[in-house]
This record gives structure tokens, sequence and C-alpha cells, in this order.
């Protein structure tokens, strides 16, 4: 049997509230997923606004140990007690939008060590886990023995040989650590990593498997309720139709 004038204006009315209902829902998990993305993000004002000699490691990405940690502070407090050089490892997860490791390094010298006298004597690395990039930061006291080359070989050769050898997080900062310490002690400099020649003889692609298994769960929220947009809606008013036509 035909549709009646006022059925069909219930259908519309229904299906217009039925969408209104759905578009609500994905606005609010696009709104969910970038304020999630935000949220992870680490600036400088997420980290203390001064350090003194009981912090040497700041492990805001959680991808140390305990013992490294423990390890590191160690070594960094001697130094500073024989040598008067103070070096202090930051890790952070995510940087905020439009900032690099870089400039955040920037930022975090500048305000835990304001004034040149109180930069002189200080190291600072710095490294994103979510790129695996890193920045150093040097006071002009160090840079006698820390010269600017041996510097930005730690940060960038040092401490990222064992990051391409399956993230090793503790591994890179313990050699870090080691380096900068016979560095700044007046010891020979032990040099960067050797890296052996590595033939690769297959693909170097993610596998399917390794791709999807990085899609975050906001994409995947989002996705869903893409399709159910698409699907509630046809499949009410087929049962509508059917509902309608059997009466």
């Amino acid at each position: 049997m035909h549709l009646s004038f006022y059925s069909t204006l219930r259908w519309k009315s229904a299906f217009r509230s039925l969408l209104s209902w759905v578009v609500g829902l994905l606005l609010v998990a696009q709104l969910w997923a970038g304020g999630a993305a935000i949220a992870e993000a680490t600036g400088v004002y997420n980290l203390p606004a001064s350090v003194d000699d009981s912090t040497w490691v700041i492990d805001e990405a959680e991808i140390l140990s305990r013992f490294s940690e423990g390890s590191l502070s160690t070594q960094f407090a001697e130094l500073a007690k024989t040598t008067g050089h103070a070096v202090r490892f930051v890790t952070i997860h995510r940087l905020d939008y439009g900032e690099t490791v870089e400039s955040f390094a920037d930022q975090l010298f500048e305000q835990w060590f304001p004034t040149p006298d109180a930069q002189a004597h200080q190291v600072l690395l710095v490294l994103d886990n979510v790129t695996n990039t890193a920045a150093i930061r040097t006071g002009e006291a160090v840079q006698a023995t820390l010269t600017g080359d041996i510097a930005n070989s730690v940060a960038q050769e040092t401490l990222q040989v064992p990051l391409r050898d399956g993230n090793k997080y503790n591994q890179a900062f313990a050699d870090a650590g080691d380096r900068l310490v016979a560095v700044l002690s007046g010891q020979p400099d032990p040099g960067a990593p050797v890296v052996a020649a590595n033939i690769q003889t297959e693909g170097t692609f993610a596998s399917a498997e390794a791709t999807k298994a990085n899609v975050s769960n906001s994409t995947a929220w989002v996705i869903g309720l893409l399709i159910a947009a698409t699907v509630i809606p046809m499949a009410t008013y087929y049962l509508y139709q059917v509902n309608q036509s059997s009466s």
C-alpha cells in the first residue's frame, strides 16, 4: 500500500532526527580525537620550571628503566661533584604542533638556565621518542672540552645508533652518558659507535599487519561512525518501508 502524506512526514522527521544525531556523534568523535592528540603533546610548560642537583634525568616519555635512570643520575651527580659540569637528559613523547626538538631544547635550556653564568657549565640532551630526533645544548664553559662537533656527534650518532637498531633506549642513553662523562672529565673522546655494514636483502616496507597496528583508536572510531552514518539511515528506511507494506 502507498504511504500516506502524514506517514511520509513522520518518516522525514524521524530521518532528520537520526541524521542530526549521527552528525553530532561524528563531531564529538573528531573533537575527541583532536583533543587526545593535543593532550599527548609535550611542551616546556609540562616540565618542571627549574631543576637542581637532585634532578638529572626527566623521562617524560617513560622509555627508560628505573635502573637506567638511577645509573645515569649517579654518573651525572659524580661528574658535577668532580668537574662542576652538569649533564641532564630529558625524554618527551610528542612535540606541540609546529615545535621541533631543537626549538624545544632551546626553550627548556633558557627556562632552566636563564643567564649566561647559569648556562656556562650545563649540558642538556633532549629526545622526542615519537620521531626519535634529538637535540643537545651546551654552555660556554663546557665547550672547551665538549666541542660543537663532539656534542652533535653524541646526539646524532652515539644516541641514534641503538635507536635505529630496535629502539634500544636504555642502551642509547647509557652510551651517550658514558661518552659525555668521559669527554667532560678530560679523558680522550671514545668517538661515535662503529656501525657494521648491513646489506638489506629484503624489502624495508612495513607489512600490512604492522601498518594496521599503527592506526590510532581515534581514527578507527571516526571511520566506524562514518560507516554507521551511511548504513543506519538506509536500514531504518528499509525497515520502515517493510513495516508500512505489511500493515
